[in-house]
């Protein structure tokens, strides 16, 4: 069996690593992506060393069901010299995670030649996947040249960032801050700075900013206001409770699962520890209108709380949601999506020593928030950004917007076209791309029927290992 991988980030990873380990007879693999900076995708390139994985390392493996596949690389020594104090857990830089990526995309190649399979890497860009004489596909680089396949698998990655307003093309205006090494090199050091938005991507530009001696002010400038939760120390906690399995035998009982149904699961969890689940949804809802700095304290106080409430929310959104989500009538999922910011906040929390730095940053009035923007416009000179506590002027405004989950990554907006105009896929309503052929598969963020929160590399390694089996089985077939 021929299979063509198209892109190389983290979900080519992942799956590459998953026919490793497997016991398949050979066939061929041909992955085509034109980045030098193979493997690593757009969030695990080279960058500064500021810019950290956001979560612990249990939670970072790319083998599915192997969570100390990524520990066991990193090594003690490694770990030791990345240690959070405040976490109590390892947080390396994300070019250092690429490196984790890269050796293993590298050893699965190795792996699948030592058993008789052919691999190639094509420095290219497919901008076309059609259908072709015969059972397989056809794909077609930038330059016009096919190549064919019997299965394709896109890891196209994710969406890049939206210019809300219009700012594109403005002197001044950075509309992707990735990678922060090369951005921020652009910024005079006592330069005003306005971030737009408040979430993990605005509290890396701000914190990579004062680790570089920035001396101008910063503003995080938002519709909301509101920062990401700040990460508790894990207690290695395994819900009895909120589990697939119970979602799985709610769903056998009732035919389906409703969000009052998973609420459920949860005032048990919290009741078996001993937590009030009114008091902690209370909590959770109060971060929409207490002040931001003093939320911030409080949290960055709280990191050794036993509770286990955020605990939970944030596992379950990468493990149990995207099961119980596909189970959730359109009108549940509705009422989930009316929280995003919130949820967001919580499935997405910063670590705690990004959470002190800003907390420095606030302190020493070197950085402000303004939420209720309304407007920010290019004027002479630089920016104005119009909200609800007045106007405030920036002579360079950084876009940290993220991407909404399973929007049409840029550079894969004319393969997609085409897929569409032949028929072998469609857009999903609530994003992402539905396959229409047994021949082409999605693994990663562009993959349809995800929640509405962007996929972890759990939830990524997990769709890899299952779209491996069925390339497998396809083969066996």
């Amino acid at each position: 069996m021929r299979i063509a991988i198209v892109g190389a980030g983290a979900a080519a990873v992942g799956l590459l690593d998953a026919l490793a380990v497997s016991e398949a007879e050979a066939g061929e693999v041909t992955v085509f992506e034109p980045s030098a900076h193979l493997w690593r995708g757009r969030p695990y390139g080279p960058d500064l060393d500021r810019v950290l994985v956001n979560v612990p390392p249990a939670v970072m493996s790319i083998r599915h069901l192997d969570s100390g596949h990524y520990s066991s690389w990193l090594g003690a020594e490694r770990a030791a010299a990345h240690m959070d104090d405040l976490f109590g857990q390892p947080l390396v830089p994300r070019a250092l995670y690429g490196e984790y990526l890269a050796d293993t995309a590298e050893t699965a190649l190795a792996t699948l030649r030592g058993r008789g399979w052919r691999t190639r890497v094509v420095a290219a860009r497919i901008v076309a996947v059609a259908r072709s004489r015969g059972l397989r596909l056809a794909l077609y680089t930038e330059d016009g040249q096919e190549h064919t396949a019997d299965q394709v698998v896109l890891c196209v990655g994710g969406g890049t960032p939206q210019d809300h307003y219009g700012l594109g093309g403005a002197p001044g205006f950075v509309g992707d801050p990735y990678p922060l090494a090369s951005t921020l090199d652009q910024v005079r050091a006592e330069a005003d700075v306005a971030v737009i938005g408040s979430g993990l991507t605005a509290v890396d530009v701000a914190v990579s900013l004062a680790a570089r001696g920035h001396a101008g002010r910063i503003a995080l400038v938002s519709r909301s206001g509101m920062l990401p939760h700040v990460y508790q120390r894990p207690l290695g906690y395994r819900p009895r409770h909120v589990t697939v399995d119970r979602v799985e035998a709610l769903s056998r009982e009732h035919g389906g699962v409703t969000l009052d149904d998973l609420a459920g699961l949860l005032r048990a969890e919290l009741a078996e520890k001993g937590e009030d689940f009114a008091r902690f949804t209370a909590e959770l809802l109060m971060a929409r209108s207490e002040e931001p700095v003093r939320r911030l304290r409080a949290q960055l106080a709280a990191v050794d709380d036993p509770r286990i409430g955020r605990r939970v929310l944030q596992q379950s959104a990468y493990t149990v949601g995207p099961y119980a989500w596909r189970l959730m009538s359109g009108s549940d999922r509705e009422r989930l999506r009316r929280h995003l910011r919130l949820a967001t906040s919580v499935a997405a929390p910063m670590v705690p020593v990004n959470a002190a730095a800003l907390l420095e940053l606030f302190d020493s009035g070197q950085l402000t928030m303004a939420p209720g923007v309304r407007k920010i416009e290019a004027v002479e000179g630089g920016f104005r950004v119009r909200g609800d506590g007045g106007d405030l002027n920036a002579d360079l405004v950084v876009n940290a917007l993220n991407p909404p989950p399973r929007t049409v990554p840029r550079a894969a907006e004319q393969l997609v076209t085409s897929l569409l105009a032949d028929g072998l896929a469609a857009l999903h309503p609530s994003g992402g791309l539905a396959p229409a052929d047994p021949r082409l598969h999605v693994v990663g963020d562009f993959a349809a029927g995800g929640t509405f929160i962007t996929s972890g590399i759990l939830g990524v390694a997990a769709r890899a290992a299952r779209t491996a089996g069925g390339l497998l089985a396809a083969q066996a077939g």
